[in-house]
């Protein structure tokens, strides 16, 4: 599948949500730091710069945040990784 392509409609319209973003929390999932809980995996807002943990991790809270705040489009936040993905249409974008 290509990247931002949705096999039912064409190239995914959440894309325009990505800006030039700052990570909040470099160090860390912002939400499991907080409450002192493990993560697997980091994921980059790309419309705020919040940083949550992957859906592997047990809190999953860059789907939280994505459903909760509305922002669909993350990035790895992991070393040598550069996918996105929208949580939206579930699709690398």
């Amino acid at each position: 599948m290509t990247a931002g392509i949705r096999p039912d409609r064409g190239v995914d319209p959440h894309v325009t949500w990505i800006r030039d973003v700052v990570p909040r929390t470099p160090e860390g999932c912002e939400d499991c730091m907080q409450i002192g809980s493990a993560w697997v995996h980091l994921r980059l807002c790309l419309t705020c710069g919040h940083v949550g943990c992957c859906d592997s991790s047990p809190m999953r809270h860059a789907r939280g945040h994505a459903g909760f705040v509305g922002h669909p489009i993350v990035r790895s936040f992991e070393p040598g990784e550069d996918w996105r993905w929208c949580y939206v249409d579930e699709v690398f974008a």
